[in-house]
């Protein structure tokens, strides 16, 4: 698998878009390296970029930029709501792919001491990166901030990893690290107190706040026998929080840092200061992301608000993003677009998804077209998908079925399952497509010399194997659909038990039609052990699904009665 890191420098301008401008335009001049947002922010005057890339390629990306953001940005003028210490004020570091956090951790070591040494800027290592347990906090490493860092860094146990003991009065210092993915998540107040934010700010993070006798905010600290303060953890788990005033917004706002989204996701968090707000005799007004987000966090969250009405889950991908932009509020202080925001969709190939995004006349027109491509392979994979579509169809409205209230989560969860299956084999309708082209690519390979010829040979016959493979899996999906089916024409809504009945004729089309596919491109194969195991797989489903349609008819046809 290729290595890819992810990189998001967060830079001390967010306000002169000819300063971001030219700090991104460095990131975009290096091979290999793909710049996927830049969110830039007025009111905290900084700047989160995201780009992703090969080590080698994201480590210079990073370097050309921080260079710049050092030249650019004078943090003795420097002025915003975020805490900083530097023009590059992080860069963290986050394994995406084929890369383990200890390599990850090593390229930002890298990273910082080419920073320290060859822009004689201070670098402070922080979290994996960091093998010091007592400076690998960001926030603690931070203290202090530009203003405090000319005296704190000539303290001994807080000398630089890289680079001079002196801060630059310029540039400042940075930090430097590997960590895992972080969203950075605002959540929206109605009010402008600052003092009332932090207070729902220490509630919910990780940290909590120091406990005091009487008034929490002036009553004399609490100390163990020790004579340290006891500290009040707060109730979000991997939560680091603070509150400020946006000038910019006119509120104020909990801002967040979600560390680990699977000890607390996004919609976990906006409810629990939801409900802190509340106690508080506050309101959330909405939230806003900084940078990109997984996109299985805006799945759950859309899971999470549909099953609190004990609505179905198992509607579309498009479908659960849009329930949990609204139910966020995610777009209370400007527009979100979730193919700018989400790091899956930004990563995936130009032209992945040709096929599945044309208009019904486009596609069927493309089909009827002299291209070979898509062919039977393709409008199989097609077929599969419509008729677990129409099974899921069938779930989705049973759930909501008056008087079937109890039987809810049951036709949820298939619903679930046959948008799974539906996504999966739209995908391979364009992977059929692409295998054929391989095929096509192979046979055009030069065959001049014997060389060239063996590697024709082998390029032909590992694409014709892929191309055995892609139509046997629509088979395989194609039948795991059928149960699904069935237990619709049993047990669900009995007004559309006739979609079921045509949901198991497109099942049953698309896994004879896809093995028509493994059938001629397994006959071109010279491994006769893989092809005749495959063909005698593919017979067997064949066989399975023609039998799963005969009594899945039986079974609408009795019910029409």
């Amino acid at each position: 698998m290729k290595q890819l890191i992810e990189c998001v420098p967060n830079f001390s301008e967010g306000r002169d878009l000819n300063i971001i401008h030219q700090i991104t335009h460095e990131i975009e001049s290096v091979e290999g390296v793909k710049l996927l947002n830049v969110d830039p922010g007025k009111a905290t005057n900084r700047t989160v970029v995201t780009m992703v890339g090969s080590p080698e390629a994201v480590i210079e990306a990073a370097f050309r930029a921080i260079k710049k953001a050092g030249e650019l940005i004078d943090m003795s003028k420097h002025k915003g709501e975020h805490p900083r210490m530097g023009a590059t004020d992080v860069c963290p570091l986050i394994p995406i792919a084929g890369i383990s956090m200890e390599e990850t951790a090593d390229w930002a070591k890298k990273l910082g001491a080419r920073v320290g040494k060859e822009l004689n800027i201070p670098v402070y290592l922080y979290e994996a990166a960091q093998k010091d347990k007592a400076r690998n906090n960001l926030s603690v490493i931070r203290a202090g901030e530009y203003e405090g860092f000319f005296k704190k860094i000539k303290l001994p146990e807080w000398k630089p990893d890289f680079g001079p003991a002196e801060h630059s009065v310029h540039s400042g210092s940075t930090v430097i690290g590997a960590r895992d993915f972080l969203v950075a998540y605002n959540v929206n107040l109605n009010t402008t107190s600052t003092r009332r934010a932090n207070a729902i700010a220490f509630d919910v993070r990780e940290a909590g706040r120091v406990k005091r006798e009487g008034n929490p905010v002036t009553g004399k600290i609490v100390t163990d026998a020790a004579g340290k303060p006891v500290n009040v953890p707060g109730t979000l788990k991997s939560v680091k929080a603070i509150g400020w005033y946006i000038e910019e917004y006119g509120i104020a706002q909990i801002s967040m840092n979600l560390t680990n989204i699977n000890i607390t996701p996004l919609h976990i968090a906006f409810d629990e200061v939801c409900n802190k707000a509340t106690e508080r005799g506050m309101r959330v007004t909405g939230s806003e992301l900084v940078g990109l987000i997984p996109l299985k966090s805006l799945l759950d969250a859309g899971k999470y608000f549909l099953r609190k009405q004990q609505r179905s889950t198992g509607v579309s991908e498009n479908e659960l993003i849009r329930i949990a932009v609204k139910s966020l509020g995610l777009e209370e202080l400007s527009p979100f677009k979730p193919q700018e925001r989400i790091i899956e969709y930004l990563l995936r190939e130009p032209g992945a998804q040709k096929l599945v995004n044309m208009n019904l006349v486009a596609f069927a027109d493309e089909t009827a077209s002299e291209s070979p491509a898509p062919g039977g392979g393709s409008i199989a994979a097609y077929i599969g998908a419509l008729g677990v579509s129409l099974g899921t169809m069938v779930a989705n409205l049973s759930s909501h079925k008056p008087g079937w209230d109890d039987r809810w989560e049951e036709f949820s969860s298939l619903a679930e399952k046959g948008q799974a299956l539906k996504d999966a084999l739209l995908t391979l309708v364009d992977e059929d497509t692409r295998a054929f082209n391989k095929i096509m690519e192979s046979f055009a390979l030069p065959k001049g010399t014997e060389e060239e010829k063996k590697v024709r040979t082998e390029g032909i016959q590992s694409a014709t194997r892929y191309a055995t493979e892609v139509p046997f899996r629509v088979m395989q999906l194609s039948l795991e659909s059928m149960p699904l089916i069935k237990s619709m024409a049993e047990n669900g809504n009995p007004n559309s038990v006739t979609d079921a009945g045509v949901g198991v004729l497109c099942a049953r089309s698309a896994v004879m039609g896809a093995y028509l596919n493994v059938r001629i491109n397994a006959g071109g194969l010279t491994d006769k052990v893989f092809s005749e195991d495959i063909l005698a797989r593919g017979k067997t489903i064949e066989e399975k699904a023609q039998a799963m349609e005969k009594e899945i008819l039986g079974i609408v046809n009795s019910k029409m009665k």
